[in-house]
């Protein structure tokens, strides 16, 4: 097995400081709403661009609308490396954020131009529609297990759908797909939770313990599948550095597969659980579904518009002075995509975006990102999210909720879900 230690990403060892302090217009983040959709109202209202306090004091920018998001995901002035951000380099950001697992791990997203280019091209391939569509009989498969396991639970019993129905899909398709082993899918998936977590106060884990822990996991499935090859990601990764060393590096190698396997479920696990709520909660809409007048496509698209799975995502960087609607962003600033707020925005949406609607003529959202970052698992969790919806909907066409809207939200300012879905299931 490699060593955790050599495979450490190479800005980890920043030093710890106080975080910077709240500065003149910074806005606490965390003081605007006790939901995202709250807290993104405001940051709306406030306008194209604001400064925002994150955990421990480090500053960003935040972009909430929809047009300006759109551009700035675009826009070749922002760069993704972390060697563009000032604060991380003069020491302002200590070592302990709880979201430096999003900005220091080397890696597809955090990566630009030639760099990010010939990462993408060696994973698009696995991820490709065509590609994607043959994995539909999989995805059918696990879909159709997880369902006749729910059916075993007693009629009038509550059932959590999160831990029972929306976790285990994406985590098995991900696992599967990258090769790794199933006795170590629950521990992935837990030191997943504390990356994207990123929580603050007691209890939350420690972040350096956290990376490594994840890389060393992942160093064990290279050597893995160095040793043992198997029709999986990982095997087809090592051989493209096998054939050429200069194309991907150690690091990048772990690093992409951390970000492949967090990104590959946790995203959809969110999306599922918001998109199942969504549906319960709006019979109107459930009944276009079950009448044939919206298609179960048109769930997974405007969930994401609606209520995406991820709230505030970090981080870009301004790679030179720039302007967002008339507010100066300068060189070396970091900036946060707020996907959830712009899928609300009213300024794009009218009165209506507050408003879940299948029927609508077009589903535009950024919930995938937009320009060169955009996701490249996009039609994965769509195949995920439309089989597993139209089966459970199916199977139990009397499902109702079992809880009201106040349901605790995950920790955290990545994403934007429950951390339970509670229903009771009839057939």
């Amino acid at each position: 097995m490699a060593e955790p230690e050599a495979l450490s990403c190479p800005f980890s060892g920043a030093e710890t400081g106080a975080g910077a302090e709240t500065g003149t217009g910074t806005v606490d983040i965390t003081a605007l709403g006790d939901t995202a959709h709250e807290q993104n109202a405001r940051l709306r209202e406030a306008g194209p661009a604001t400064r925002v306090a994150l955990p421990q004091g480090v500053e960003a920018w935040v972009v909430p609308h929809y047009a300006t998001l759109r551009d700035l995901l675009a826009d070749p002035r922002v760069g993704k490396h972390p060697s563009h951000w000032s604060a991380l380099a003069e020491g302002r950001v200590p070592a302990d954020w709880p979201m430096i697992n999003f900005v220091v791990v080397p890696g597809l997203l955090t990566s630009d131009g030639a760099d990010h280019r010939r990462l993408r091209n060696l994973l698009g391939q696995a991820f490709t529609p065509r590609r994607v569509e043959r994995l539909r009989p999989r995805v059918e498969a696990l879909v159709s297990g997880l369902l006749d396991r729910l059916a075993r639970h007693p009629a009038g019993e509550v059932v959590d759908l999160r831990p029972e129905f929306c976790m285990p899909l994406p985590i098995q398709v991900i696992c599967e797909l990258t090769g790794l082993p199933r006795d170590r899918w629950d521990r992935m998936h837990e030191l997943s939770n504390g990356i994207v977590g990123a929580g603050t106060g007691p209890g939350r884990p420690d972040m350096a313990t956290v990376q490594r822990d994840a890389f060393a996991l992942l160093a064990d499935l290279v050597d893995l599948r160095t040793r043992e090859p198997g029709d999986d990601l990982t095997t087809a990764l090592i051989a493209a550095r096998e054939a050429d060393g200069s194309r991907l590096s150690a690091q990048e190698l772990v690093g992409t597969l951390l970000q492949l396997l967090v990104a590959g479920h946790e995203t959809t696990i969110n999306l599922m659980g918001n998109a199942i709520r969504a549906l319960l909660t709006h019979p109107d809409q459930l009944a276009l579904l079950r009448s044939g007048e919206a298609p179960w496509s048109a769930v997974t698209e405007e969930t994401q518009r609606w209520d995406s799975p991820v709230n505030h995502f970090p981080l870009r960087y301004a790679l030179e002075d720039f302007e967002v609607g008339g507010t100066l962003i300068r060189k070396g600033e970091a900036v946060l995509a707020s996907y959830a707020s712009a899928g609300r925005d009213e300024r794009e949406y009218g009165e209506s975006g507050a408003v879940f609607d299948l029927g609508r003529p077009a589903f535009r959202h950024l919930s995938f990102g937009h320009g060169p970052h955009f996701c490249i698992g996009a039609p994965l969790a769509r195949l995920e999210v439309e089989v597993a919806l139209e089966g459970l909907f199916t199977r139990f066409p009397g499902i109702r909720p079992a809880g009201g809207d106040d349901l605790p939200r995950r920790p955290g300012l990545v994403s934007n879900a429950v951390t339970e879905v509670p229903v009771f299931l009839t057939t």
